[in-house]
């Protein structure tokens, strides 16, 4: 059996109770390198194979899954694997070789990063859609980064597109945002030493030129995180009308 686990976004104990115990119960451990936090490994025990993927291509991959599949075996993503993770041609492999597998989620960068700088991506009246993608570059992207910033009353979580964040403020100008709609970036969210970098999509790019790594950049008015509207969720005459629809079923 197969398990893959999602390890969070970099905080250990973001890593969910039933992948902790997987990793525990494990035979053989394949993770992704420097992005899984290696205090994670020291929960294995004594005897697990543990291999770094970091140099492997697909079919290293392959061959040491297969190699393994009898195993208690569990592959571990950073984040979750259902994001930006290459699951998708590993489940592919699994599903063509009738091997078992099961996924088991993980806390996302986005979401740690939401965490990290405490705010909300579905704003009343500003945004109720969050858009998770990536500024294109050498892996292209079926939309273009115009597409994705014409819904400009959405959430933008960008992974993996530090190296293009003038890419992405020269296309909002075209688009038409403001100078001053915020953008801000989180290095290594919520591991010890993440950095959080706030200012306008105007001048982010100096403050953040530096980063080689890992890093989120959040975009859009819902940054300011001050509703247009009032939710419905907690209002009184709200919660009236709905008591009264209730009890007239």
């Amino acid at each position: 059996m197969i398990k893959f686990v999602g390890a969070g976004p970099g905080d250990v104990e973001l890593i969910t109770v039933k992948g902790m115990k997987a990793l525990q119960d494990a035979e053989v451990v394949l993770y992704t390198g420097s992005l899984v936090p290696k205090e994670l490994l020291t929960w294995c025990k004594d005897g697990t194979i543990i291999e770094n993927s970091a140099d492997m291509d697909y079919e290293d991959i392959f061959s040491f899954i297969k190699k393994h599949s009898d195993k208690k075996f569990v592959r571990l993503h950073t984040g979750d694997s259902s994001v930006f993770s290459t699951t998708a041609a590993q489940v592919e492999f699994l599903r063509e070789n009738k091997i078992e597998f099961e996924v088991i989620p993980g806390v996302t960068a986005a979401f740690g990063a939401a965490a990290s700088v405490g705010i909300e991506y579905t704003i009343p009246g500003v945004s109720q859609t969050l858009i998770i993608s990536r500024v294109e570059g050498r892996t292209p992207n079926p939309e273009s980064l115009k597409q994705l910033l014409s819904n400009k009353n959405s959430s933008f979580a960008f992974y993996l597109s530090i190296a293009l964040i003038k890419k992405l403020r020269e296309t909002s100008y075209e688009l038409g945002y403001s100078k001053d709609t915020p953008c801000w970036v989180v290095e290594k969210a919520t591991w010890a030493d993440e950095k959080i970098y706030k200012a306008s999509i105007e001048n982010i790019q100096e403050k953040v030129s530096h980063i080689k790594g890992v890093a989120l950049i959040l975009f859009g008015d819902y940054l300011h995180q001050k509703a247009k509207v009032e939710s419905h969720l907690y209002d009184k005459q709200y919660k009236k009308e709905g008591e009264k629809a209730t009890k007239s079923l």
